[in-house]
């Protein structure tokens, strides 16, 4: 059976659960519901999800700053990738931000998630620097440096 359109929206607290059962499922390192009730109460940010079958299958985190916005978050669930979710989720970041006047955009990603810096790049972001040994450990792997992207906007 295929998918079903997805739907992108903002998230609002009424959303925790499902967002908090996201984090949980897929990522190693999971927000923690108080983070993600936070973030969600946050005037300065906009969380963004993306329902796809009745089901919330990704999400994005984004945070105003004085001159700039960050990309704090974004992830899609493992069943749903490579159906260019990220991207969709990616521009919706990119449309707040700038609705924020924002100058550019800020993320950083682990060095080896290969996936998302190509995402990245494809939506015009360059590497400015690198924080070393910036992410603990992951399977049994050594801290890994933190690639610093970021996307002028105007």
């Amino acid at each position: 059976m295929r998918p079903t359109e997805a739907r992108l929206r903002s998230l609002g607290i009424e959303d925790l659960a499902a967002l908090t059962t996201l984090e949980q499922a897929g990522q190693h390192d999971p927000w923690t519901p108080a983070q993600l009730e936070a973030v969600l109460d946050d005037p300065e940010a906009r969380v963004v999800g993306v329902e796809q079958d009745e089901r919330l299958v990704g999400h994005a985190v984004v945070v105003r700053l004085p001159f700039d916005a960050e990309l704090q978050a974004i992830m899609v669930a493992g069943d749903r990738r490579r159906q260019g979710l990220a991207s969709r989720l990616l521009e919706a970041v990119i449309e707040a931000a700038k609705g924020w006047d924002a100058e550019r955009l800020l993320l950083e990603v682990r060095s080896s998630n290969d996936a998302a810096i190509g995402l990245y790049r494809r939506a015009g972001f360059n590497e400015d620097g690198r924080r070393r040994g910036y992410y603990p450990p992951l399977a049994g792997r050594d801290r890994e440096d933190a690639l610093l992207m970021s996307r002028p906007l105007a």
